[in-house]
């Protein structure tokens, strides 16, 4: 994306996926990311913005997402420190509040991206139970990243029924019979059949593929692609 955004969006519509999600818009104005993603044939339903958008770039953050067309804004992390920090997890969700209130003025839903370190107690509660509990659900979200809440010691499907309609969002990369990262595909330890076959309790109207770190990008997301699309549940 950073040296080739509109062949890298071309490629992807290529394999035959119809949604990205942005991570950054590598210096390009809303308009420019928009007719990007309108010469591909793309649209974009959501972002990644860093958790320190949520201050002082947080409005103008707001309208580029409005000018691209998106309808989810996503914080996908929680500042290290403020992890450590006693209370942190308190803290983030009242701003993790904030910012949801104001993107719901905007017509924009906010959504937070977890990783494992929220299924490592902190004060005898789980972050990410603590993020589910203290956030109002109409204006925070999760986007659910299958592969880390699972590598965390997490049960999907459990969250599904706990919180139901809470998950408009997931991110579905592979996890291999030992553990590690890996493309979607049958032989993964997630039963991918049997989560999606909640999508509906769920809530899930986006479904985003991902690997963190790939020896080929485009061979591992159309292998995901290949195995998704015959993939009935």
């Amino acid at each position: 994306m950073r040296h080739d955004f509109d062949g890298t969006l071309s490629k992807v519509a290529e394999i035959g996926y119809r949604e990205v999600e942005l991570a950054g818009n590598f210096g390009r104005a809303p308009k420019e990311v928009k007719a990007s993603l309108e010469r591909a044939g793309l649209i974009a339903p959501s972002s990644h913005v860093d958790y320190n958008t949520l201050g002082n770039q947080w409005a103008s953050t707001l309208e580029g997402a409005n000018t691209i067309g998106q309808q989810y804004i996503v914080c996908p992390s929680i500042d290290e420190k403020m992890r450590q920090e006693p209370g942190g997890w308190q803290r983030a969700a009242e701003t993790l509040n904030h910012a949801g209130e104001a993107a719901k003025k905007a017509g924009i839903q906010f959504a937070y991206h977890n990783h494992s370190f929220e299924f490592q107690p902190s004060g005898g509660k789980l972050p990410y139970d603590i993020l589910l509990e203290q956030t109002d659900p109409h204006l925070v979200k999760m986007e659910m990243d299958i592969f880390w809440l699972t590598q965390g010691g997490g049960d999907p499907r459990a969250y599904f029924h706990r919180y139901p309609g809470r998950f408009p969002l997931v991110h579905v990369k592979g996890r291999d019979r030992r553990g590690q990262m890996s493309e979607v595909a049958s032989d993964n330890s997630i039963d991918w059949r049997a989560i999606f076959a909640l999508s509906q309790e769920a809530g899930i109207q986006h479904y985003f593929v991902e690997h963190d770190d790939p020896k080929d990008e485009f061979a591992s997301i159309r292998a995901s692609f290949n195995y998704l699309h015959e993939l009935r549940f």
